[in-house]
């Protein structure tokens, strides 16, 4: 029997700013979902670029706010706090939804009231041509031990019920771009909560993530990536920050 749900079941928060380009493959994608009841955020950084504009012509859209903030994170928590449905996924304005069903089968996870949270796979896509796959990031089932291996879900697929944000807390504002890296080891190693694989590609996410586009900020990802740990109270493996980011080799050559 489904648990009772208060509506809107799932809360969706799409953090941006100056996203014209690429906010209408994403908001499109969330208007498009079936038998789904959605409440849609939008926490805009203060664009100057028409992306409002954008936003105005979905009439799915439940709540923008639009003010200057201090970057992607702040505008996560601002969101998480804002909502009200049972359920929150994080979807940005460089990501979009695999398919019109995707929330339909992340429904079917969560009538089982025993899950706290839920993931799926997830490609990265070429940033002009969204039909060419660049990686494949094949998640798998869940292991939180896997986490000492340098595993980790794809952040855009997680899905969470809101009373784990009321229990556990928000994305760490210390943490840098490693704040979804640190929420997921405090809520999947440290609080272990019962989490969920869909072994579908759930969304896709054009390339140039923040912690990946040089050297530089590789390095500093992976002294984000300690300190995720710490903050944490655990202690990951010698290896574990070094196969982190060797396992993305294994998704570029899964590219299909």
């Amino acid at each position: 029997m489904r648990e009772k749900c208060p509506s809107p079941y799932f809360s969706i928060i799409t953090a941006c700013y100056n996203s014209a380009v690429t906010l209408p493959q994403t908001l499109a994608s969330v208007e498009s979902q079936v038998d789904t009841t959605v409440e849609h955020l939008i926490i805009d950084g203060d664009s100057t670029d028409g992306s409002l504009d954008i936003v105005r012509e979905y009439s799915h859209i439940s709540q923008v706010i639009s003010e200057p903030d201090n970057g992607m994170y702040v505008a996560m928590n601002k969101g998480v706090n804002l909502a009200k449905g049972h359920v929150v996924g994080i979807l940005n304005a460089d990501d979009f939804y695999a398919s019109s069903d995707v929330l339909a089968k992340v429904i079917a996870v969560f009538e089982d009231p025993a899950v706290d949270a839920c993931y799926g796979d997830l490609v990265y896509v070429d940033n002009t041509d969204t039909t060419k796959v660049v990686r494949y990031w094949r998640s798998g089932s869940f292991d939180l031990r896997k986490f000492y291996w340098g595993w980790m879900p794809p952040h855009p697929t997680f899905f969470v019920r809101r009373s784990i944000y009321e229990r556990f807390g928000l994305f760490n504002l210390d943490l840098g771009s490693a704040a979804d890296y640190e929420l997921m080891l405090r809520f999947l190693v440290k609080h272990k909560i019962n989490t969920a694989y869909i072994p579908e590609v759930l969304v896709k996410m054009r390339t140039g993530g923040i912690s990946n586009v040089s050297w530089k900020n590789r390095l500093k990802a992976n002294q984000m990536d300690r300190r995720a740990w710490k903050v944490n109270g655990l202690k990951p493996y010698p290896w574990t920050l070094w196969f982190k980011p060797l396992r993305k080799i294994r998704q570029w050559l899964m590219k299909q």
